[in-house]
């Protein structure tokens, strides 16, 4: 499902639409399947190619150092009441077709 054949060129899709909370909205951004980024919610297929911003890898990695259980128990919290964070799991569910 990844791979189209097209006259034979191989088109490999590099990413998979998703919601994604942005504030106080839900948004339609992509999820990289490939790339620099792989695994990462963008806002469009082009950013997954990027280059890595390293300042901010590393600013990222001493503050999840720091907080990270602070971090994941406000997640969890946020994930289990917020109604916006429910119904963004229930519309990334994938379809039975």
């Amino acid at each position: 499902m990844d791979q189209v054949e097209v006259i034979g060129i191989n088109l490999v899709s590099e990413a998979k639409r998703v919601w994604a909370k942005r504030g106080k909205k839900l948004k339609r951004m992509v999820r990289c399947t490939s790339g620099k980024k792989k695994g990462r919610t963008v806002s469009n297929v082009g950013a997954c190619s990027k280059a890595i911003n390293i300042k901010k890898r590393f600013l990222m990695r001493r503050i999840r150092k720091k907080f990270n259980a602070k971090i994941v128990r406000k997640a969890r919290r946020t994930k289990m009441f917020n109604p916006l964070s429910k119904r963004l799991k229930s519309l990334n569910k994938p379809v039975n077709k």
